[in-house]
C-alpha cells in the first residue's frame, strides 16, 4: 500500500523567465476514466466521458538544456520520440536532458502516454521561453482522439466530464469540472503481471463493437447529470459511488467480448467481487484496466478497506487522492 501527498502547485506559463542552465520540473497527475457517456452518437456527438485526475501515481520529470537528446530512467524510449515531437512542434532545438523521477504505469488505464507526452513538451517549451497549447499538440500526437479527459486533467485537474467528438477534428470539450472532495480516497487496484487492451487492438476493438444501445446511452448521462454530479458538489459519496458502478456495469458489458469480461484482470475481478460484498457503493474499472478502483469517503476507510484486501499475489493497492489541480511546472 503507498500513499502520495497531496500536490497543490498549478501548471504555470511556459513564458516565465528563466536563469541560464537552469532545469525544470514538471509533475503530470493519472487519470481514471470511469467510463463513455454516449457510444450512440446519434446525436452528432459520439464518446463523452467522465474521469477523475489523481496525485498518484504521476509522471515526474526534470529536463535540462544539453549538448544532444538523452533520457533516462523508465520509458526512456517513448521520452525521446515525445521529444523530438515536441521540438518539432514548437521549433526549438531538441538537445535536452531528460530524467524521468517517477512515471505513471503504461497501458493500465491511467493515460500514462498522454501525460508523458505533455509533460516532456510542457518542458522543452519552458527551457526554451515559447508558449504550449496542450491541446494542439495533443492533436498533433493524436492523443485524446476518444476522450477529452486525460488532456483535461494535465491543464486544470478535478472531477471531468466531456462532451464527446463530433467530427469536425476539434478536442472534446470539456462541459462540466468539480473539484472532487478533500476527504474522499480512491483504492486503486494494480495487477502489474498483464496490460489492458491498447494499440492495434483498441483500434480493432472499437471497429468491431456493436452499436450501442440510444437508450442504455440517455440513461448513462441521466446518472452523471442527476447523481454523480450533484454528489459530488455536495460531497455526498454513497451516491456518487452507486451513479459510477452503474455506468461501469453498463460499459464493461458491452465491452467484455474485448477485454474476456467486465473487467480485463481476474485477479482485479476478485478483488472488486469483494468490494461489493464489503458494501462499497463505487467501484469499477479504468479504462481498458487492468487497473480496478474502488471509491471510499475517508482514509480510515481506505486504510481498513486494503487492510481486509492485501495478500501475497499479484494484486498492489494503492491509496490516492483526487487532484484538483493540473500538472505542475517548476524551475530545478
Amino acid at each position: 500500500m503507498a500513499e502520495v501527498p497531496d500536490q497543490t502547485a498549478e501548471i504555470v506559463s511556459t513564458t516565465t523567465s528563466r536563469p541560464a542552465g537552469a532545469g525544470v520540473r514538471v509533475r503530470a497527475p493519472a487519470r481514471l476514466h470511469f467510463g463513455f457517456l454516449d457510444l450512440n452518437g446519434g446525436l452528432g456527438r459520439r464518446f463523452g466521458s467522465i474521469g477523475l485526475a489523481l496525485d498518484a501515481p504521476a509522471v515526474q520529470l526534470v529536463a535540462r538544456p544539453a549538448k544532444r537528446v538523452s533520457a533516462s530512467g523508465p520509458e526512456a524510449e517513448r521520452v525521446r520520440a515525445n521529444l523530438l515531437a515536441a521540438a518539432a512542434y514548437l521549433d526549438v532545438p531538441e538537445a535536452v536532458a531528460v530524467e524521468i523521477e517517477e512515471s505513471i504505469p503504461a497501458h493500465a488505464g491511467f493515460g500514462s502516454g498522454t501525460q508523458l507526452a505533455l509533460a516532456v513538451a510542457a518542458a522543452l517549451a519552458r527551457l526554451n521561453g515559447r508558449p504550449f497549447a496542450p491541446a494542439d499538440f495533443a492533436d498533433v500526437l493524436d492523443r485524446g482522439n476518444r476522450s477529452g479527459v486525460g488532456l483535461a486533467a494535465f491543464t486544470e485537474g478535478g472531477l471531468i466530464v466531456d462532451g464527446g467528438r463530433d467530427g469536425s477534428g476539434a478536442p472534446p470539450p470539456v462541459i462540466a469540472r468539480l473539484p472532487y472532495p478533500g476527504d474522499w480516497r480512491v483504492v486503486l487496484i494494480l495487477d502489474e503481471a498483464m496490460t489492458g487492451v491498447h494499440g492495434s487492438r483498441e483500434t480493432e476493438a472499437f471497429r468491431d463493437l456493436p452499436p450501442f444501445d440510444a437508450g442504455q446511452a440517455a440513461e448513462i448521462c441521466r446518472i452523471v447529470l442527476m447523481q454523480v454530479l450533484p454528489a459530488a458538489a455536495t460531497a455526498e459519496p454513497n451516491g456518487f459511488g452507486a451513479g459510477i458502478t452503474a455506468i461501469q456495469k453498463r460499459i464493461g458489458d458491452h465491452f467484455a467480448p474485448h477485454q474476456g469480461g467486465r473487467f480485463a484482470s481476474p485477479a482485479v475481478a476478485d478483488a472488486l467481487a469483494a468490494i461489493a460484498q464489503a458494501g462499497v457503493p463505487g467501484y469499477g474499472q479504468s479504462s481498458w484496466g487492468p487497473t480496478g478502483f474502488a471509491l471510499v469517503p475517508s482514509q480510515k476507510e481506505a486504510e481498513t478497506l486494503v487492510a481486509g484486501l492485501a495478500r501475497p499475489g499479484r494484486l498492489r493497492f494503492v491509496i490516492a487522492r483526487g487532484r484538483n489541480v493540473g500538472a505542475s511546472v517548476a524551475e530545478v
